[in-house]
């Protein structure tokens, strides 16, 4: 990726975050069920971990989770929102304003980074990645989870009729995401260990469309792409938008789906320790003892079938 390419405007991203860190609580169901699945992930890890970075901690419901079990030497939140990252600050813990673009934490400090829905609005995520590997001592666990996939499609499809129908052409009014089959591959070019990449999809139900919109900006989720349309979305549009939302997607029951695709991020800091992959040819077993069949060289056929007996 283009270390210049600028598809977020992320001094927008910290404004709609500090507008809504006064009533985020009020709209975090998404964060909150997040969190759980995420965090659910450190049940299976037989170890413990003492230094803790909450990379994007919004109101510090990682560190809600965590607080009785990890980061018992440091825990440290961060987010890019300064407003945000005040109502994140239980007793104990270091709070403090940071970009994860430009990560200000010495190589090898945390055993353990967590960062839940924040990393979708990084500009060069190869570039962050590597960050976080580098702060991550050896042996460290990485875990994320961002918005991605066809996260709103149906959003995305009634704005996008609506401005065809009513303005000029189309505009980026929902951000780019990124797309599952490239997120292992990041994790690899970064440099992680053991890195793995999987797909989570969850469909939330609406009375109506414009209580997402409303969600959405409770969030601090709605639209900062750089090249966005400047000001105010045309009454007209809107109310076109809603209505062709209520058109396709409204249910048996009165209600309209909202879809989100969450992408999960799992790697480790590299350690001798770790189980690493035999050389190509080293096996000492061949496959075909193992699965107990009879083994043939390409291109041999196997025997036909007998024929029944009378």
């Amino acid at each position: 990726m283009d270390a210049n390419l600028k598809v977020f405007d992320r001094i927008q991203v910290r404004r709609q975050r500090d507008r809504a860190a006064p009533h985020f609580s009020e709209h975090d169901f998404l964060f909150q069920e997040i969190a759980d699945r995420l965090l659910s992930r450190l049940e299976d890890v037989r170890r413990s971990f003492s230094s803790v970075l909450d990379l994007g901690c919004h109101n510090g419901l990682v560190a809600a989770y965590l607080k009785e079990t990890a980061g018992k030497d440091r825990f440290v939140q961060c987010d890019l929102s300064p407003a945000m990252a005040k109502t994140a600050a239980p007793a104990g813990m270091q709070v403090l304003a940071a970009d994860e673009e430009a990560l200000p934490f010495a190589p090898d400090t945390f055993d353990l980074v967590v960062s839940l829905l924040s990393l979708h609005w990084v500009n060069d995520l190869p570039g962050t990645l590597l960050q976080i590997r580098q702060i991550l001592k050896p042996d460290g666990l990485f875990l994320a989870a961002l918005i991605g996939g066809e996260s709103l499609k149906e959003l995305r499809m009634a704005m996008m009729q609506a401005e065809l129908e009513l303005e000029s052409g189309a505009s980026p009014r929902v951000s780019p995401l990124a797309d599952i089959r490239d997120a292992g591959a990041l994790l690899q070019r970064a440099g992680f260990a053991l890195p793995v990449a999987d797909l989570d999809s969850l469909t939330v139900r609406y009375s109506e469309p414009l209580k997402l919109m409303r969600d959405l900006r409770g969030m601090g989720e709605t639209n900062a792409v750089g090249d966005r349309r400047k000001g105010l979305t045309r009454r007209t549009t809107l109310l076109r938008t809603l209505s062709l939302y209520e058109e396709q997607f409204r249910q048996s029951d009165g209600r309209v789906p909202a879809t989100f695709d969450i992408i999960y991020l799992t790697g480790w800091g590299p350690a001798a320790s770790q189980p690493q992959p035999l050389a190509p040819g080293s096996a000492t077993t061949r496959l075909s003892a193992a699965l107990d069949v009879e083994e043939r060289s390409a291109g041999e056929k196997a025997d036909p079938p007998k024929s029944p007996g009378p």
